[in-house]
């Protein structure tokens, strides 16, 4: 796909935790544009195969890959959030798909390649008129590897699973700082060495290490990158 001067796509890539999702929705909003969070839709693929075909502690993935044509994503706009929430067969799901047991199983479901070609269709159709901000894992590499704007979002493990143990307090669940420690780790080696599209930053990306930034901070730079970039065109 070629390079869209007026309506250019913007792909942020990164590991689990770094706030990437939040700061593509931040983009999104102050720039008028299209936000896709690929992640909640391998989530949400997760969340079936959880509700659908459970073996054992794990998900049935051959049962899962011949029911993904059930499946149907979509996203609504969530007036009380001011964001987009993930619609799974017109059901919203965005609590559900956040919980920890997602988490545990979404590396697992996303390295199956019939997941991710079935999901990459679709991206690659909702973005393909440009004017939009694509988060995920792979948006630079494999689903826009021509995006006008590459960003790659890191932070220390520690700094990551210290953010994610807040947001779980903050949602009153009990999981330990060790626990979630231990699934990023574990998240983050199976993305980084699964076969179809391993996390890996696109060497035309620009590296954001967010480990002593805060929020904010992190915003202002990655919008200080994005009005370089396309300031004569901006709103």
């Amino acid at each position: 796909m070629k390079k869209n001067s007026t309506n250019p796509i913007i792909a942020i890539d990164g590991h689990s935790s770094t706030g990437k999702s939040s700061y593509a929705k931040m983009l999104a909003k102050e720039l008028n544009w299209k936000h896709i969070d690929t992640g909640a839709m391998y989530r949400a693929v997760t969340l079936y195969g959880i509700q659908n075909f459970p073996e054992g502690k794990y998900i049935d993935n051959q049962a899962l890959v011949s029911h993904l044509s059930d499946i149907h994503i979509d996203f609504i706009y969530n007036p009380e959030t001011q964001n987009n929430d993930t619609l799974m067969n017109g059901e919203n799901v965005e609590s559900e798909i956040r919980g920890f047991k997602v988490s545990e199983l979404v590396s697992l479901v996303a390295k199956i390649p019939e997941v991710r070609n079935f999901l990459v269709k679709q991206q690659r159709e909702i973005g393909k008129k440009g004017g939009v901000v694509m988060d995920g894992r792979d948006i630079g590499t494999v689903v826009f590897p021509c995006a006008d704007l590459k960003l790659f979002i890191t932070a220390s493990i520690d700094e990551r699973a210290k953010r994610r143990f807040l947001d779980f307090q903050q949602q009153n669940k009990t999981i330990s700082l060790e626990e979630i420690k231990e699934n990023l780790k574990q998240r983050d080696y199976i993305d980084q060495n699964r076969e179809v599209s391993p996390l890996t930053q696109s060497p035309d990306a620009i590296l954001i290490d967010n480990s002593h930034l805060n929020k904010q901070e992190t915003y202002q730079k990655i919008l200080a990158i994005t009005k370089e970039k396309f300031g004569n065109i901006l709103p």
